[in-house]
């Protein structure tokens, strides 16, 4: 099918924020020449409100899109890429990784005016494993309850005092305009991010030549790299996104820097790696795309030789009680 012939045919899950993407993705696109019709995909995520962990965990915001786009229903599938599980699926490519928004996390609380000022033993929602247990490393005091839904049911949640503070990322809140309700950007020394937080990726069929030059202008070649460092650790870790690990990988000069942590469930304990590879220009970008997933591997190697596996193994178990 021809990209610039009929209107390119993007799948979006309902939710606002990815709404938003979508139209964002449409727009650049449209700035390209290339028309698009919005199909909305309605995915388990969006359906059932339980823990993530109880109802499906990986791939549950994704796996709709992705056999949508198999079944030739859509032609391309905007994803927040910390939500898009490591294992490549068959007939499909990550086509394009368009230029990254914010990778941090945020603290939106009721009357505190940051963490460290929350009282002892304060709620703070979160429905992440891997925010709760950095939130715990720093403050092990702090009750840590589950909260789901979209940004604006959290925030209802929050003001009709269920929690004392919620954690948002700083990206969601960006994009759907809510900027001013950040309390606190949380510092990375105590808030590593999601492995893709912040970056979008677009999906098409792999054998789907003219919507992959459609969205090729729209591919940022940082944050691919880094992201690809990133998704390569977790993938080599084998810990699945809803794992105590967070990772950050940051083009620096000539400097892919590539920082991960891998924390047990309570927080009491906690690893951390870091290293970088050398990438000067010009170079192409099948030579950066591998440096990266090897820098991945590396510092998945080195978390695995300070025992992650066993923070990991624990993660999985089920909750006793």
């Amino acid at each position: 099918m021809s990209a610039s012939k009929s209107p390119l045919r993007l799948g979006t899950r309902a939710s606002p924020l990815a709404r938003w993407q979508a139209g964002w993705v449409a727009d650049q696109l449209a700035a390209q020449g290339v028309a698009v019709e919005l199909v909305p995909i309605t995915t388990q995520g969006d359906v059932h409100t339980g823990p993530l962990g109880q109802i499906g965990g990986q791939g549950l915001f994704t796996k709709e899109l992705q056999r949508a786009l198999l079944e030739g229903q859509i032609d391309l599938a905007v994803h927040s890429l910390k939500d898009l599980p490591t294992a490549a699926v068959p007939g499909l490519v990550l086509a394009a990784v368009p230029a990254r928004e914010s990778t941090a996390d945020c603290l939106l609380c009721r009357q505190a005016e940051s963490l460290d000022a929350l009282p002892q033993g304060a709620r703070v929602g979160t429905g992440s494993l891997r925010r709760k247990a950095q939130l715990l490393h720093h403050r092990p005091d702090l009750v840590i309850e589950e909260i789901r839904g979209n940004v604006d049911t959290r925030l209802r949640k929050l003001e009709q005092g269920q929690y004392d503070a919620i954690v948002l990322a700083e990206a969601g809140l960006r994009r759907l305009g809510l900027a001013e309700r950040i309390t606190q950007v949380l510092p990375r020394a105590i808030m590593l991010p999601a492995v893709g937080q912040g970056a979008l990726g677009l999906e098409t069929r792999a054998d789907d030549a003219a919507t992959q030059q459609a969205v090729k202008p729209l591919d940022d070649r940082a944050t691919r790299a880094a992201v690809l460092a990133e998704r390569a650790l977790l993938a080599a870790l084998r810990a699945g996104c809803l794992a105590p690990v967070a990772a950050l990988a940051e083009l620096q000069q000539d400097q892919l820097v590539l920082t991960a942590a891998v924390l047990s469930p309570d927080g009491r304990q906690k690893l951390s790696a870091e290293a970088h590879v050398t990438c000067s220009d010009p170079l192409p970008q099948a030579a950066l795309d591998s440096l990266a997933c090897r820098l991945g591997e590396e510092v998945a190697q080195r978390l695995l030789s300070q025992g992650a596996q066993q923070l990991i193994e624990l993660a999985h178990r089920p909750a006793s009680g």
